[in-house]
């Protein structure tokens, strides 16, 4: 049985973040794989599918968490209590409070669009905005960067295998993408292409919830760091697609963007096989069959979400068939602009 509502103690302070679909380079951008393939980057963009955090101050010591969308709630008297747990029902919150140790009672309700295990960077989203409201209530005035570092570094204590970084930049950027991954740091770059041109070629469909998700790209990680040439060899590829896709998406050579998003596809099925299922496949040579140019998985596959790059004017058409077929079809809209927040009486 919950405990009585708390009592505010200030201003409520909301951050949004959105999620993104990533388009190539993924996984490369797992430190240290990058280093090893010099100019690798990789290319995504936000969507406008939100994650957000509320945090209110409350009155004493007390901690709530509240996850809207899956409906955990824990409590704990105060940061001290937290501390001493072994597990958190709401590691998000849990882990960043660790972090930032407020001293002071707190309520962080927090809350995704995005479906379960979807591949789209929900939990970094939530990351992010988590991050960003938390920085505000205990006054800590945090760049960017400083900001992705931190979200990053916290997940990777949560989920106990390595993070890739380009998941935080959409959802601190909003737009599309260039995250280049060089031995001086990491570097955002914004990609010159219209929104109206992305939305009008994208479809993007949720295939259900992987059944292991996050291990695929572990397993890649593992071999790539253990020597595996074949693994080395996609991944060089992968990286010089990245690159090229770069090249064609500033040029606008659709057709360019198709062949590359095909191939892409083809190596990271070649990396893990567990990458697709039955009925991602079957989406894939559905869509193709109404304008469907050419799909990928986003992250780490197993289910979760595929993007569908379709022939202008034949996105509707690819839409219903997918839906038709098993998929559900999520809204394509670029998210313009990345973390927002703002403060709420």
């Amino acid at each position: 049985m919950h405990k009585l509502n708390p009592v505010a103690a200030g201003p409520t302070i909301v951050a949004e973040a959105p999620c993104r679909a990533d388009l190539a380079g993924g996984t490369i951008d797992l430190w240290p794989l990058y280093l090893f393939h010099p100019g690798a980057l990789t290319l995504n963009l936000a969507v406008n599918i939100v994650t957000s955090c509320r945090l209110t101050p409350l009155e004493g010591k007390r901690i709530v968490l509240r996850s809207i969308d899956t409906g955990k709630h824990e409590e704990f008297a105060h940061l001290d209590e937290l501390w001493r747990a072994r597990n958190y029902r709401h590691p998000i919150g849990g882990y960043l409070l660790r972090f930032f140790s407020p001293r002071e009672g707190v309520l962080i309700e927090t809350d995704s669009e995005s479906p379960a295990g979807a591949g789209i960077s929900g939990s970094s989203a939530l990351m992010i905005a988590t991050t960003a409201a938390l920085a505000r209530f205990t006054g800590r005035n945090l760049t960017l960067e400083q900001m992705r570092v931190i979200a990053q570094n916290v997940e990777a204590q949560i989920i106990s295998v390595p993070t890739g970084c380009q998941d935080y930049y959409p959802a601190l950027y909003g737009g599309v993408s260039a995250i280049h991954l060089d031995a001086d740091g990491i570097h955002r770059e914004a990609v010159p292409v219209a929104s109206g041109e992305i939305e009008s070629r994208f479809v993007l469909a949720y295939t259900g919830k992987p059944r292991q998700s996050g291990i695929n790209n572990w397993e890649v990680f593992k071999a790539h760091i253990n020597g595996d040439k074949r693994v080395f060899r996609n991944f060089e590829r992968i990286s010089e697609i990245a690159r090229a896709m770069h090249r064609a998406l500033v040029q606008a050579d659709w057709g360019e963007v198709g062949r590359l998003l095909r191939e892409e596809w083809k190596l990271r099925r070649t990396n893990a096989p567990g990458i697709t299922t039955p009925l991602i496949d079957k989406l894939i040579a559905v869509a193709a069959k109404h304008g469907g140019r050419a799909a990928k998985v986003c992250g780490a596959g197993g289910g979760g979400c595929v993007i569908f790059l379709v022939e202008k004017g034949a996105a509707s058409r690819v839409a219903t068939a997918i839906g038709d077929n098993g998929g559900r079809v999520l809204p394509l809209q670029v998210a313009r602009d990345g973390l927002r927040v703002s403060m709420q009486s």
